[in-house]
């Protein structure tokens, strides 16, 4: 069903940018009309295929992109092959494969690969300098694609090609740093019995892909270092804590503060090791399900709405959206609608003609015209005034705008991401903030969850926070206590990742040695309203506290460690406060 959409889409673009000369030969195309009924229906047939076949692409990478969030690592290996196998078989091709380069490497490796019915092996390695013109291309990140062999313009090319029994293809290359090295992945799909036309969408979804199936093997390479850091420290941990004689205790001493540093150390290799995958850093279950809802929601076109408390991280989700989607060659445009002022609020969004009022001595181009083929990120909805939201509603509904002194509409093709830190139903209920604006924006929302809900992500922002300000200010830190990062983790952050950010940096500027003390605010303030009661206020504590650590009572990093109880007091308290771990 997907190839054969994709076949009248080809030809439906193919129809359309070769119109039909006008019966009298000197009308231009715009002013042709189409008389041949059979043509017609073709032709909006085409259209429609190409909506629904690029539809169903969105769809298949967004069920592969939430797979690959949540599979373990040692069954991403398996995953990816399938990824190729199911889009090859959508598009019915012969053979995908995923090709790997190490820094200045000569030949690509084939690391994963999927094969119908090929009477051509894979090979192991594939030498570049068989392929000048496309290895030029891959140098530079160019697509090459091809729908007959002999569009291959350089003739090495053409015969390695024809040796390895490729009649149609697309190669898509990426670069991504694995560790120290740097890393070329590049994908291939390919037919050897069918020529295949490559559209230009098809081609953005499959180099889309291309940086999902990056992303899902560098987060492997990442946790598997981790876990053999890890270990690492286990051993170290085993060694520390067995028995031995009195003229070796020394030593033991030694092996645990070894084992410590270790510890500091691999936390900080892991916070290396996420960044190069996406500048989200996090573990926890809470921002894992945050950038599942992301990735899914990354390769549409559907508005956005982030909700969550204020420094919780929304404008870097946005940036994170926006680098998945389709639209990320063009930068995001950003507005804080909050930091305007509501007399040039509305100017500032949709531009002004010259003489729209007084001042206005030029034509400004607006902020929507400015993200049109991009995405803008409207930060803090909830303070645009009241005639600035009927105006947006119109955007949302026909896309277009009317610049502040003329009547013309224009249509701008702009993905919308919105974030606000306040309630918008409850400011509906108090009459400044539209319902239908509401309705129309909260298509898909994400609640970005609190400091307070993901503590087991709080050591890895720490250590983050850490090499940012190391490298700014010139020193170095190499260690930070347990009991320290124990305390930051019981502390509420009403400030969330901003206020943490804030603390490291007062730390970073008075730190005199290599390990570094991470003072608390001295008045930890709670969020929003709660209850008065004593009881209340230690079971919203002990259940956010359980919440960040996955509801794991015991171990290293678990409720009863941060909490400072023993395992046995920390359940007789739920028992008592009523708490209990909620169904999956």
């Amino acid at each position: 069903m997907f190839a054969r959409a994709h076949a009248v889409a080809v030809e439906a673009e193919r129809w359309r940018s070769t119109p039909p000369v006008s019966p009298r030969g000197s009308e231009p195309w715009t002013d042709a009309v189409v008389t041949n009924a059979t043509e017609r229906l073709r032709f909006e047939a085409g259209v429609t295929a190409v909506a629904s076949g690029q539809a169903m692409t969105q769809r298949l990478i967004a069920d592969l992109a939430a797979r690959f969030v949540v599979i373990q690592p040692e069954a991403i290996d398996d995953a990816v092959v399938d990824c190729l196998r199911q889009v090859a078989d959508a598009l019915q091709l012969d053979r995908a494969i995923l090709w790997h380069r190490v820094a200045d490497d000569a030949y690509l490796a084939a690391s994963h690969f999927w094969l119908r019915d090929s009477p051509a092996p894979v090979p192991e390695r594939l030498n570049l300098a068989g392929i000048p013109f496309i290895a030029s291309r891959i140098e530079t990140g160019e697509v090459v694609r091809f729908t007959r062999i002999d569009e291959v313009s350089n003739v090495n090319d053409r015969e390695t090609c024809l040796r390895h029994g490729l009649r149609s293809a697309v190669i898509v290359p990426m670069m991504r740093n694995g560790g120290t090295t740097a890393e070329q992945l590049v994908l291939t799909f390919s037919s050897s019995t069918t020529e295949h036309e490559w559209t230009t969408a098809i081609t953005e979804q499959l180099r889309l892909l291309s940086a999902l199936i990056g992303q899902a093997l560098t987060r492997q390479a990442s946790l598997k270092a981790l876990q053999h850091a890890l270990d690492e420290v286990k051993q170290l941990r085993e060694r520390a804590t067995e028995p031995d004689a009195q003229d070796q205790r020394n030593l033991s001493t030694t092996r645990l503060r070894d084992s410590r540093h270790a510890e500091n150390l691999c936390l900080r290799r892991e916070v290396a090791d996420r960044l190069e995958a996406g500048a989200i850093v996090g573990r926890s279950q809470a921002i894992r399900r945050v950038l599942e809802q992301a990735q899914q929601v990354a390769v549409t076109d559907s508005t956005v709405l982030l909700l969550g408390e204020t420094g919780t991280g929304k404008e870097l989700l946005a940036t994170y959206l926006h680098e998945l989607s389709a639209r990320h060659g063009r930068g995001m445009v950003r507005v804080n609608c909050g930091a305007i002022p509501s007399t040039l609020i509305e100017s500032e969004l949709f531009g002004r003609e010259r003489g729209a009022f007084t001042g206005a001595l030029s034509r400004q181009i607006g902020r929507f015209e400015l993200a049109d083929r991009s995405t803008i990120f409207l930060d803090e909805i909830g303070d645009l005034p009241p005639d600035v939201q009927v105006k947006l509603l119109r955007v949302l509904e026909e896309r277009q705008i009317e610049r502040l002194g003329s009547p013309k509409a224009i249509h701008v093709d702009v993905r919308i991401i919105a974030a606000t830190h306040q309630n918008l139903e409850q400011r509906i209920v108090k009459g400044v903030f539209r319902e239908d604006l509401f309705y129309r924006l909260n298509v898909f929302p994400i609640q970005v969850p609190a400091l307070r809900d993901r503590a087991e992500d709080i050591p890895l922002l720490v250590w983050r926070f850490v090499d940012e300000f190391a490298k700014a200010f010139g020193k170095r830190i190499d260690a930070i206590s347990r009991e320290n990062m124990a305390a930051l983790q019981r502390y509420a952050w009403p400030g969330n990742i901003r206020e943490l950010r804030n603390v490291v940096e007062r730390a970073m500027i008075v730190a005199t040695g290599p390990q570094l003390n991470i003072a608390l605010p001295s008045s930890p303030a709670v969020p929003g309203k709660r209850s008065v009661k004593m009881a209340d206020v230690e079971r919203d504590h002990i259940r956010s506290i359980l919440e960040g650590c996955g509801w794991r009572i015991r171990g290293a990093c678990g409720a009863a460690e941060l909490l400072g109880f023993r395992p046995t007091t920390l359940e007789t308290r739920m028992a008592k406060l009523g708490i209990t771990r909620p169904k999956q």
